[in-house]
């Protein structure tokens, strides 16, 4: 059991498992319309709930998502067999990866400073004179804000000697990077897809569970019974995932239809010399600093928001582009599918026409379990080419910049390499990267590497393990890799 666990991922987990379950019978769409059903029976205690009507009307909410659609467009008189059939029909999925539960969204109360009844009514009055907008008066002895006049920004907080004030907060709304999410008309959560970096940092947030991904593992299984050439792409992370090792997780996703199964971190073999080669180019001209451009939330925060320090981003590739790009060339008609620790790489997969369907590990691990592969049990097959130890290491933090110093040094290449990791996009790391780009000028090294979630890609929001021990299995993994230098050099 990992301890990334909670009432919701089992939740999420256990719908997905049902949808595979119901794809494998032969009537799948009536299958699909009675899920809430079996799983709020009549009669059957309700915990969430004010009753089993409202618990199978949100169950259904996450079908709906499970399947792939948004729940924005729903009527809510569409049958989950409707949806269920037009899931395996369509060829391509909908666009915005993300959805809001209506049903499921508590409609949290907004975001403000107040004063607790722990307030003293101290002398000194801390709170009053650090508040700079005038919002803070004594009424009766106690200290009071005007919420007209309070900016929030939290200095009485800090200034109280008592902690007698604190800050309400909209979990999802406090953690997006972007401020991409607000309330609407309703009081519901609402994302601004012109502004959303696909980071998804408010999934976690969520204590309800409302926002949710798009589910595509309807589209795969459906591609794998027309009996289409369907490969799987494996991102370096899922190492860290799941307790079985690399091989035999390999043979399970074969078990489960895929035609192959490669290792993106063969495709990072390939961004780091790339990129290595792009940042000596950078420093030959006098370049200040570089930027890596492996993150895909990063890109889509460059692109929507940070335009200034588009000129000190890397060119190159991602991983995954130069993976499903090895794949098109081998048999163009193949249908490529990302395996994912983030809802940001399904924005890239959108963005890149070598790239047909993401599923995140959250799915892979409910598919597994849905179609009843016991991967323990099974033999381990090898992959055809093997990744490099700095390949396998790109989805912990500092590991892109690493690869890239390695490789200009085993190259022999003498080019002062300072490496400068952002572990994590929030609003203070992305003024970071405002100034760097404003000054032109990286006062904390030359080689920045930015990863929107902290820890690396095996802190993304489908992540299964905790991070020390997925960090542990990950570098086990990758210590089993190919020299860098020779591999990538023969895939180029």
């Amino acid at each position: 059991m990992s301890t990334n666990d909670n009432q919701i991922k089992h939740l999420k987990r256990e719908i997905l498992i049902r949808i595979t379950e119901a794809f494998q019978n032969d009537d799948f769409e009536e299958s699909a319309r009675k899920i809430p059903y079996d799983m709020r029976p009549k009669g059957c205690e309700v915990d969430l709930r004010c009753c089993v009507h409202k618990e199978r009307a949100v169950i259904r909410d996450r079908i709906v998502a499970g399947l792939g659609y948004a729940i924005e467009d729903d009527d809510e008189c569409t049958l989950l067999s409707t949806y269920a059939k037009g899931a395996t029909e369509r060829q391509k999925p909908q666009e915005d990866i993300l959805t809001v539960l209506q049903g499921a969204c508590k409609g949290c109360v907004p975001s403000s400073v107040h004063v607790t009844d722990m307030c003293q009514g101290c002398v000194a009055r801390p709170c009053k004179t650090t508040c700079r907008f005038g919002a803070i008066s004594i009424i009766n002895g106690r200290s009071h804000i005007d919420a007209s006049k309070c900016k929030n920004c939290g200095m009485c907080i800090n200034a109280c000697p008592y902690g007698a004030i604190a800050k309400i907060i909209v979990p999802c709304e406090s953690v997006c990077p972007v401020d991409a999410i607000k309330k609407d008309e309703s009081g519901h959560a609402k994302i601004d897809f012109s502004k959303c970096i696909s980071c998804g940092k408010c999934i976690g947030a969520c204590p309800f569970g409302a926002i949710h991904e798009k589910s595509q593992i309807i589209d795969v299984l459906s591609r794998i019974k027309e009996g289409k050439n369907v490969i799987a792409m494996m991102a370096p992370a899922i190492a860290g995932q799941f307790p079985y090792p690399i091989a035999k997780v390999r043979t399970a996703l074969l078990k489960v239809g895929f035609s192959d199964v490669l290792e993106v971190a063969q495709g990072a073999d390939i961004t780091t010399i790339t990129e290595a080669e792009d940042f000596k180019e950078r420093m030959a001209e006098n370049a200040p600093f570089m930027t890596t451009s492996c993150c895909a939330a990063y890109n889509e925060l460059v692109k929507k928001h940070l335009s200034e320090i588009e000129p000190f981003v890397s060119e190159t590739g991602t991983p995954l582009f130069y993976t499903a790009k090895i794949a098109k060339e081998k048999d163009p008609n193949c249908v490529t599918v990302f395996i994912s620790p983030c809802a940001a790489k399904r924005k890239e997969g959108m963005n890149n026409p070598n790239v047909d369907y993401i599923i995140n590990f959250e799915e892979l691990g409910s598919l597994l379990v849905g179609m009843k592969i016991e991967v323990n049990n099974l033999e381990d097959t090898e992959f055809e080419v093997q990744s490099s130890k700095e390949g396998r290491n790109f989805p912990v933090s500092g590991g892109v910049a690493q690869a890239v110093k390695s490789a200009l040094e085993l190259k022999g290449e003498n080019i002062e390499v300072h490496p400068c990791v952002i572990n994590g996009l929030n609003k203070q790391s992305i003024r970071e990267l405002k100034s760097y780009a404003k000054n032109a000028n990286c006062p904390n090294g030359n080689l920045v590497e930015v990863m929107s979630c902290e820890g690396g890609c095996i802190g993304g929001n489908s992540a299964l393990n905790a991070q020390r021990k997925a960090q542990k299995q990950v570098d086990d993994y990758a210590n089993q890799g190919e020299p860098i230098i020779k591999n990538a050099m023969e895939q180029k």
